[in-house]
C-alpha cells in the first residue's frame, strides 16, 4: 500500500460506510433499500475502511435483481473510476475519512440462506428472491419437491391463510400467502428440471 506514490484506490459497490464486505449490492437488495451506488476510496489495511474520494448514487428498482443491479453498478463504477483517474492525473485528490461508527457489514451469501421464509412480509419475500438472484438463488418446498425461485411479484392482496399456503394459480404465477400480504411466484425451476414460467410448469404438473 505504501509503494504507489498516489496510493491505491478501489471501487466498492455500496455507499460506504454502509455494507462493507463481500456482498454489498446483494444486501442492499435483500434489505429493501431504495438507493445504493458506488464508492471510490483509498485502500487501507482494514477492509473497505479507507478514506473516501467520491461516490455515485443510483436508485434500486422495485423489481430489480442483485444481478441486474450489479450490471448497472459496473458501468457506474467504471465511469467514476475514469473521472477519478483523470482528477489524479491533474494532481493530488483530497479524500474524507469514513464515519466508522456508521459502518455496516455485508457478509458473503451462502446456500443456507436460500429457503424462503413465508412468515415474513410479502415485500421481504420479494426482496429475498431479488437479492439471491443470480446466486445462490432462493428456494421453496412444495408438495415434497424443491424449487429454485428466480422471480416474484408483489400483489395488492391480503390473505388470512397460513404463511406458505398456495392461494391459486393465475395466468402469471403461483399466489402464495405470506405473514403479511401475498406474493406471486413468477419464474421457478424444479429440482432436476429447467427454469421456466410458473404457469407453464404447473400446467404440466
Amino acid at each position: 500500500l505504501d509503494i504507489p506514490t498516489k496510493g491505491c484506490i478501489n471501487i466498492h459497490t455500496s455507499l460506504l460506510p454502509q455494507y462493507r464486505g463481500s456482498a454489498p449490492y446483494q444486501w442492499a437488495v435483500l434489505d429493501g433499500r431504495a438507493e445504493t451506488g458506488v464508492s471510490c476510496m483509498y485502500l487501507c489495511r482494514e477492509m473497505d475502511a479507507g478514506d473516501m474520494i467520491d461516490v455515485a448514487k443510483t436508485p434500486i428498482g422495485e423489481n430489480e435483481t442483485a444481478g441486474e443491479l450489479l450490471d448497472r453498478l459496473a458501468v457506474l463504477g467504471a465511469d467514476l473510476l475514469s473521472k477519478t483517474l483523470g482528477r489524479m492525473a491533474q494532481g493530488n485528490v483530497e479524500a474524507t475519512a469514513q464515519d466508522h461508527a456508521k459502518a455496516t457489514y455485508a457478509p458473503m451469501l451462502d446456500k443456507t440462506m436460500c429457503p424462503i421464509d413465508f412468515t415474513k412480509t410479502a415485500r421481504q419475500v420479494h426482496n429475498h428472491v431479488r437479492g439471491m438472484n443470480p446466486w445462490p438463488v432462493a428456494t421453496m418446498e412444495l408438495q415434497g419437491r424443491r424449487f429454485k425461485v428466480y422471480e416474484t411479484a408483489l400483489l395488492a392482496e391480503t390473505s388470512k391463510e397460513a404463511p406458505g399456503t398456495v392461494l391459486g394459480l393465475t395466468k402469471t404465477g403461483l399466489k402464495m400467502a405470506c405473514g403479511e400480504g401475498v406474493v406471486e411466484i413468477r419464474v421457478l425451476q424444479a429440482e432436476g428440471g429447467k427454469r421456466m414460467a410458473a404457469p407453464d410448469y404447473f400446467r404440466g404438473h
